[in-house]
């Protein structure tokens, strides 16, 4: 197993964190769910097909109810329409796919063992980031995915210091600012902690280089899932003090485009947060 080395920690900091046991825990996850797990590393394959991978997916009922759910949701237009499990992973995508897989295989479904704000935030994520995509060059589905796997980092914390990070959390409600306490608590972030896993897993460069870069403003790459943090931001902090989008976006965007994407995430967030933990 190659595994990106962590950045240096500041000095004074606490170390509460090791890397290694902490994905060494996601493939004990893993071994618990062997569909979820198989479909993670056969959906990227060249030689896998739809039929194939409906296959393998029908072994998991409820994670194959899932993917049916999210298909027939107003997200892909597809409602009511789609009636195998084949189809829907045609409607959906296999990328799709083996994101509804790994959040199954991380326990990211269990709210129980989630920061009390997880699906509220990663809900506004996903839908942001789709809905901005194009004004970045990127398609809609997999900006969705990336930002439904964003948080992913912060769910991994969580489980191996629930107490220290609700306390971090709820200091912290700005999500930038919540990078920074991470860092300095645990020599790294919850987003380049949710880069590393998916480097582990195979993802690819483009959705990990995203994820890498969301904390350099001159990085038009991250500018993307920045701006989604933005509206996620301005959707579910109280009393949050807005950052110009322009300067998140590298000048991809106005206040004026913001508008219809956060209407559109209010209107479609609960339907998609049903999907995905059905």
């Amino acid at each position: 197993m190659t595994v990106t080395p962590l950045p240096v920690p500041w000095e004074g900091t606490r170390q509460l964190f090791d890397l290694e046991k902490v994905l060494a825990s996601i493939d004990t996850m893993a071994a618990q769910r062997p569909v979820a797990a198989q479909i993670v590393s056969v959906a990227n394959s060249d030689d896998t097909s739809a039929k194939e991978l409906s296959r393998i997916l029908a072994s998991d009922v409820a994670l194959a109810s899932r993917v049916m759910k999210l298909a027939n949701s107003a997200y892909f237009g597809m409602r009511g329409r789609v009636t195998s499990l084949q189809f829907a992973v045609t409607v959906v995508g296999f990328t799709t796919v083996r994101t509804m897989a790994t959040v199954a295989l991380t326990d990211l479904d269990d709210e129980s063992r989630l920061p009390e704000d997880f699906w509220d935030v990663t809900t506004s994520l996903a839908l942001a980031s789709s809905a901005l995509a194009p004004r970045f060059g990127e398609r809609p589905q997999d900006a969705l995915c990336l930002g439904l796997l964003a948080q992913m980092g912060a769910a991994l914390l969580n489980h191996n210091d629930r107490e220290g990070y609700a306390e971090l959390v709820d200091d912290n409600p700005d999500f930038t600012a919540r990078r920074t306490a991470e860092l300095r608590r645990y020599g790294i972030n919850s987003v380049r902690l949710t880069a590393v896993a998916l480097e582990q897993w195979g993802f690819p460069h483009g959705m990990t280089s995203r994820l890498n870069q969301v904390d350099d403003l001159t990085s038009r790459e991250g500018g993307l899932l920045r701006s989604a943090f933005e509206v996620a931001a301005r959707l579910t902090v109280e009393d949050y003090d807005t950052v110009p989008i322009v300067r998140l976006s590298c000048g991809q965007l106005r206040e004026d485009d913001l508008v219809p994407v956060i209407d559109q995430v209010r209107a479609d967030a609960d339907e998609l947060r049903r999907a995905m933990l059905a």
